[in-house]
């Protein structure tokens, strides 16, 4: 057994020499078939510089199945192909979500790959996203053959479609960024501008080329006012008409106020002007929304791919054979088949058939559910090991996948919202400011009418909010910055609020302490059996079923192959090797004595291979199944608890490991064979006790819950929807990044405060002076200017963490 690493994809080699690719004049170790497979499908096409300028090891192939190729055919269908190609000038277009995408070198391959096939007009591969577009001509090449030819370099495409919920947020983005971008520009303009005004205080500048400086900077002023600044009168319009006050009113009145007295003021060749102010804070405002705006977005790209959860097509059975057909056309009552391997179109109970499935999809467990005749089986979960035939029972909406995320989307509803601190200081503090400009107006109107305006706009422009606007997304701006150095994405700026609050975490197991991958432990051998000969046995009547346990002992190098092989759903497997019949799988089917202590241990998991004699079945070999700890768990969780935080464990597994775990991490309060609700009124109750709960998930199942926790966080290999509802998500699972975003965030909880505090200050402090009229209009441009700048200098500190 070697112990090198797979040339491919950089896991161990654990099937020695076996399998061997030809590259660059070197034979290169394999891990299996599939990267093989892979690997050589990259040199035949001529593409070795993908090896040679790769950064990231290539995805492991052990699924990838010659077989699997042919299921492409259902993408050539109309009826399916209706949903996301179409057609333009002869050519049909599709984007496509691709799986297994590292790095730039990826969509490299990706790409000349594509070209070299006639018919492929254009093929654009974003690395980021992992989406690629496609325009081809469809009587020169179909479809399935383009898909293949992905499968066939180890990437795993399918049809991508925005919801329309992206479609809008896209749309929305493009729209900000242009009034950014315009705003930018502007400000840069008229600043310049606006030094030759400023130096016209302390030297002489003749009239006429004030004035034309006036003049430039009003035109350059006036996309940024009409255009850029229509976000603020919008909401400020919203808000009057719901009967309240927010900060965007008194923004919107400082804006076309100042812009309209500069206007009035150039003109007339008297007076004040405001462009460069008007401007400036325009963009500052922008700019912090957007980066705001973004950090909502950056981790919900994939969200949006949720068809992929159930497949597109089934296989109908009908009188005159088995027809596939798009999974929509399918009707209560129907027989499907779903052959070993197939992910199951439609919610169903079964009718004919016994096979084991996986439901990791919906109960975050990889270990399969035994299925027999009249149970039910739910769309989207995966049949492994004989042939099914169910009759549909649910459709669409009436399905579980959408009743989860329904479950989903009402715990989000449902979340109570905590407005930011600044948003309720400025409500009262926009309504302070414009009472006490239209106060000083009508004072100052009987004592000097021809000062009125001027003071009162001196007022709105010296104290207007901006500082205060920018105090909390500067800050979480910076921070999320920092968040993505560590490889924490944030999703939206309260998670600085709530942070440090929390005083309970709750873990889903599978996949958040535990890696989620199965590994040996112990092995026992008996009846002479050497270790090499065990895994080799066990290793032939494993390959090929699909079961996660299977894929564990299909990693050793094989016996012979065996013959009158047959799977047990639920139990194990039986065939013969080299005339002898072997069984692996469970104590009783292996019929091992129960008064082993291998079977008497209540800790792990245990699988036993047994050998057929004249007085039965004997045992020669048990092997102790792991699923790992993750290797900063019992860290993390230490500190967390040396915090004052109090842990639990909610876990859909219902075996003794879950205690084991708990033991192992010092976690008391565990909860076992939770389903999805479950877990929801479990930390719904935890929330009305009073107290402020994280939830830590990674499946489907853990949508949810997490989407009702006050936090929630989810795994970076955990699934799209539970990222989908997550706060936080911890990119290359490491836990112990929980810890650090804990102390990022109570740092910039100080930094949100200190901003508002000077904010607050400042204006406390010119306010008098601006309603006496002492404030020189330029000082009140200057200050305002100032303290944005103040706040913003103020966040920045944040970056200089260290991780």
């Amino acid at each position: 057994m070697s112990n090198s690493l797979c040339f491919h994809c950089n896991e161990p080699v654990l099937t020695g020499s076996r399998f061997i690719t030809h590259i660059d004049g070197n034979d290169q170790i394999m891990c299996c078939p599939g990267c093989q497979a892979v690997s050589q499908s990259i040199v035949d096409a001529g593409l070795l510089s993908y090896y040679k300028y790769r950064t990231e090891p290539g995805s492991r192939q052990t699924a990838l199945v010659p077989e699997s190729l042919s299921h492409y055919s259902a993408y050539d269908l109309p009826e399916v192909q209706q949903d996301f190609v179409q057609g333009r000038d002869g050519f049909e277009e599709v984007s496509l979500s691709i799986d297994g995408i590292t790095c730039a070198a990826c969509a490299w391959l990706i790409e000349h790959k594509l070209q070299k096939i006639e018919g492929v007009a254009r093929i654009q591969v974003n690395s980021t996203t992992q989406r690629a577009y496609i325009r081809w001509q469809a009587s020169k090449v179909k479809l399935s053959e383009l898909l293949s030819a992905i499968a066939s370099i180890g990437y795993s495409a399918a049809p991508f479609q925005l919801d329309d919920q992206e479609v809008i947020s896209k749309k929305n983005s493009r729209r900000f960024l242009l009034r950014l971008g315009l705003a930018g520009f502007a400000t840069m303009q008229v600043m310049m501008f606006a030094l030759a005004l400023y130096n016209g205080y302390f030297t002489d500048l003749e009239a006429e080329y004030r004035d034309y400086f006036r003049w430039v900077s009003m035109i350059f002023a006036a996309p940024v006012v009409f255009y850029s600044a229509q976000p603020f009168y919008f909401s400020a319009i919203r808000a009057i008409l719901s009967g309240k006050l927010n900060m965007d009113v008194s923004v919107s009145i400082a804006i076309c106020g100042a812009y309209i007295a500069s206007c009035v003021a150039t003109i007339n060749g008297t007076g004040e002007v405001y462009f460069e102010s008007v401007s400036m804070f325009t963009f500052f405002l922008l700019l912090g929304r957007y980066f705001e705006q973004r950090a909502r977005q950056k981790a919900s790209v994939s969200s949006s791919n949720l068809h992929k959860l159930v497949p597109l097509t089934a296989s109908l059975v009908t009188a005159g054979g088995i027809e596939e057909v798009p999974a929509k056309k399918l009707a209560i009552g129907d027989i499907i088949l779903v052959r070993p391997g197939d992910v199951i179109a439609a919610d169903g109970d079964i009718i004919d058939g016994s096979s084991g499935v996986n439901e990791a999809m919906l109960t975050g467990e990889q270990l399969p559910v035994a299925k027999a005749p009249g149970m039910a089986v739910y769309a989207g979960t995966i049949n492994l090991e004989q042939p099914l035939q169910i009759k549909v029972t649910a459709l669409g909406q009436d399905q579980l996948v959408a009743e989860i995320i329904r479950l989903q989307e009402l715990a989000s509803n449902a979340k109570p919202a905590i407005a930011l601190t600044a948003d309720k200081l400025a409500r009262y503090f926009s309504a302070t400011i414009l009472t006490i400009a239209t106060i000083t107006y009508f004072v100052w109107r009987q004592f000097a009418p021809e000062d009125a305006f001027w003071v009162t706009l001196s007022v709105l422009v010296a104290t207007c909010p901006c500082a205060l606007a920018l105090a909390t997304p500067t800050a979480v701006t910076c921070a999320t910055g920092l968040f993505t150095r560590l490889g924490i994405i944030s999703r939206n700026g309260t998670v600085f609020e709530k942070l440090p609050r929390l005083d309970t975490v709750v873990f889903d197991k599978t996949g958040t302490l535990t890696c989620g991958e199965f590994s040996f432990g112990d092995i026992k051998l008996y009846q002479g059996l050497e270790r090499s000969e065990a895994l080799a046995l066990a290793s032939s009547l494993e390959q090929g079923s699909l079961h996660p346990i299977a894929k564990l002992f299909a990693r050793a190098e094989p016996a012979s192959a065996p013959t009158d092989l047959t799977h047990f759903v639920g139990e194990g497997v039986q065939g013969t090797i080299d005339g002898s019949t072997l069984r692996i799988g469970s104590a009783s089917f292996a019929q091992v004595p129960e008064t082993l202590p291998e079977v008497q241990r209540e800790h792990g998991q245990w699988v036993y291979l047994s050998k057929l004699s004249e007085a039965g079945f004997k045992l020669i070999a048990a092997f102790e199944i792991q699923d790992e700890l993750r290797t900063d768990a019992k860290e993390t969780l230490a500190e967390l608890k040396a915090r004052g935080l109090g842990l639990a464990i909610a876990s859909g597994d219902s075996s003794h490991h879950l205690q084991e775990v708990g033991s192992a991490l010092g976690v008391t309060d565990i909860k076992g064979a939770l389903r999805p609700q479950d877990k929801l009124a479990l930390i719904e109750a935890l929330r009305q006790s009073g107290k402020t709960v994280a939830m830590f998930g990674d499946g489907i199942n853990d949508a949810p819950v997490l989407a009702g926790a006050d936090l929630s966080v989810a795994m970076g290999s955990g699934s799209a929807i539970a990222k989908n509802s997550a706060d936080l998500i911890l990119l290359g699972d490491h836990l112990h990044r929980f810890v650090d975003a804990l102390d990022i965030a109570k740092r910039t909880s100080n930094i949100i405060r200190q901003n508002l505090a000077w904010a607050l200050g400042y204006n406390v402090l010119i306010l008098p002076l601006a309603v006496t009229g002492h404030v020189v209009p330029y000082i009140a441009a200057i200050g305002m200017s100032a303290s944005s700048l103040i706040v913003v200098g103020n966040s920045l500190r944040l970056l200089r963490i260290k991780p």
